[in-house]
């Protein structure tokens, strides 16, 4: 039988960064990914690094803005190391107001920011259309933290893979079937073709994670479908990332990536005539110039996004079974925890302890 000592069930971005970062500890890693697949979360994602746009709870934004900050050395090691850009670009996001109640929460909301320390400002709307002369003319004004920013989430992910197969991980393509336990501990997984000894075993595989059989408990994540869309950047239009009610223009190179749902829809992944209207209506919105200058979409798509009831991820270690991780239900905030989720489980793994503060992260919170 086959031995490592970590196996990795999942090869989206999520798992390559827990790969990489086990790696860089000195362990012999096994990635399982069956491929790619039109359904998979990380190639779907706009890659927005927005903690301070997206605030949730206070546990989210502390952990998000630690993760987002995380990005601009990462992504120097990543281009010294596999030669991968990962796109990397911090201009700041601004979530735009259209009305007086929204303008008033989005200057609660900054000065909330600001009272902790972070960087926040609430721009008027004059000043919103002199930093960005093709932003909507009716807006009322716009919080803008300027930290924020985005990348590319297909070269995250294949930068974390090609890193940690530098350090010597392996990529087997093929899924995981089931996860194998004995004694209270875990003592493997199962796949295609046969049964490979672990030490270690991190189930990082997005809205399939609750399939892998053999887990000791239900794992409380379900697919919420994101469509998304694609046109060229307006060519007068200073690049930008603008934001309403989880609607989005961010440009990227010489696209526009516009974005996105949050559809209940099982683990149908297919575009909609309805979701795309949807995502242009608030494109539009947000950036006339999609409109006025008749530009073609470029191409569209829709991933499945793993969300749990609280909208927290699932991160760390399983309170019955030993060495058995879980990295998974990061929903909206996949890719902008992806690298701080990698380095928390190394270091669990490694070192049997994290100063990131996961309690509320727990596997088991949702069991009476």
């Amino acid at each position: 039988m086959k031995s490592v000592d970590l196996v990795v069930i999942g090869g989206g971005a999520v798992g390559a960064a827990c790969a990489r970062a086990a790696a860089l500890r000195g362990l012999e890693v096994a990635i399982f990914e069956p491929g790619p697949d039109p359904a998979a979360a990380s190639p779907a994602s706009a890659g927005m690094l927005a903690p301070q746009i997206e605030a949730g709870d206070d546990v989210l934004l502390a952990l998000s803005v630690r993760a987002r900050d995380m990005y601009e050395p990462l992504a120097l090691r990543l281009q010294e190391s596999t030669g991968i850009t990962i796109g990397f670009w911090r201009p700041g996001i601004a979530s735009l107001a259209f009305d007086e109640v929204e303008a008033q929460r989005l200057k609660d909301a900054a000065a909330q920011q600001r009272q902790a320390g972070l960087r926040c400002d609430w721009l008027e709307a004059d000043e919103v259309h002199e930093r960005w002369p093709g932003a909507a003319p009716d807006c009322a004004g716009a919080l803008f933290a300027p930290e924020d920013g985005a990348l590319d989430p297909q070269a995250l992910t294949r930068a974390c893979l090609a890193d940690a197969r530098r350090l010597g991980s392996t990529l087997r393509a093929e899924a995981v079937t089931a996860v194998e336990t004995a004694d209270g501990f875990v003592t493997g997984v199962v796949s295609a073709s046969g049964k490979t000894a672990s030490e270690h075993v991190v189930l990082a595989a997005g809205v399939w994670s609750p399939r892998v059989s053999g887990l000791p408990r239900p794992l409380l994540v379900e697919p919420v479908r994101g469509q998304m869309a694609a046109t060229t950047w307006p060519a007068t239009t200073p690049r930008a990332i603008l934001y309403h009610d989880h609607g989005y223009v961010l440009a990227r190179a010489a696209d526009a990536v516009l974005g996105s749902t949050m559809e209940r829809a099982g683990f149908d992944c297919r575009v909609t005539n309805d979701g795309l209207a949807q995502i242009f209506r608030g494109a539009v919105r947000l950036l006339p110039a999609l409109a006025s200058q008749g530009v073609a979409v470029q191409r569209m798509w829709a991933g499945l996004r793993p969300v749990t009831p609280d909208g927290r991820p699932i991160i760390g270690p399983d309170p019955e079974i030993a060495r058995l991780w879980y990295a998974a239900g990061h929903g909206r905030n996949g890719i902008l925890l992806t690298a701080l989720t990698g380095e928390v489980i190394a270091d669990l793994i490694t070192r049997g302890e994290t100063d990131v503060g996961i309690e509320p992260l727990r596997a088991d919170r949702f069991q009476p």
